[in-house]
């Protein structure tokens, strides 16, 4: 890459980690970035997910006053995102490329409404509160499974599909949950990127820029990502996804 690309993927990088931080999906940012310096598909995804681990990290520390108290959800659950991840991530690197280029497109408009519906998710979120407490049971369990597929596989906005889920089974604090979010999210990152260092090619400069940057932004977004306008989030996210999934399609 040249300078200036690096410098624009840094740029993507800070704001994917201060989007994941709050909302989960700056894979919408990252992704695209790279496509669009030449970078193969599969070969991106692999250093999207490597690079962006130090941020989700970083995101989850930024968090820690609102972990607390809830490592036997962490760890109960925490083991069906290591399994989720685990087979997400074989499925990547098995299957032939072409499923996955054929698969991009989909999954960017998919992991796109999602992120459209945050608003309506969010009041769902709350009203949901005000039910008895629960851990959710075996059928989260299974959710938080099939998440980590996908976050192993792809994994654009699947903050959005955990938090999602625990509105529809645990009672707790929005923060809290957000929180928990960041936590399962740096895990299937972490576990489908150890995976791809083991046995693919990875673009380390790529993930260098996109590590610090990620790292920056997660414990920006972590601070003062609040403050910022979720229309705005939401629709440079949109925009941008929307954009490289026609590419791809093309």
């Amino acid at each position: 890459m040249q300078a200036l690309e690096m410098a624009a993927l840094a740029a993507a990088a800070v704001a994917a980690g201060g989007i994941n931080a709050v909302v989960g999906s700056g894979t919408l940012i990252t992704f695209p970035t790279l496509l669009a310096f030449g970078v193969p598909p599969v070969l991106a995804n692999v250093s999207n997910t490597i690079g962006l681990v130090p941020g989700s990290v970083s995101a989850a520390y930024a968090y820690r006053a609102e972990l607390k108290g809830q490592r036997p959800r962490i760890v109960r659950l925490g083991l069906a995102s290591l399994i989720g991840a685990i087979t997400g991530a074989v499925l990547l690197m098995t299957l032939p490329a072409d499923a996955f280029r054929s698969a991009v497109p989909v999954l960017i408009l998919l992991a796109c409404a999602l992120v459209l519906l945050q608003p309506r998710l969010n009041r769902w979120l709350k009203a949901r509160q005000k039910r008895p407490d629960s851990d959710g049971g075996v059928s989260l369990w299974c959710g938080v499974l099939a998440t980590g597929v996908y976050g192993g596989y792809f994994g654009a906005a699947q903050g959005v599909l955990l938090m999602g889920l625990f509105g529809s089974f645990l009672r707790d604090d929005l923060q809290r949950l957000n929180a928990f979010k960041n936590v399962l999210a740096a895990l299937v990152n972490g576990v489908a990127a150890v995976a791809f260092m083991v046995v693919t090619d990875v673009d380390w400069a790529a993930v260098g820029v996109i590590a610090l940057g990620s790292t920056l932004g997660g414990l920006l977004g972590a601070r003062v990502g609040r403050r910022l306008s979720p229309a705005v989030l939401r629709g440079l996210i949109v925009a941008v996804g929307v954009t490289a999934a026609v590419a791809v399609a093309v």
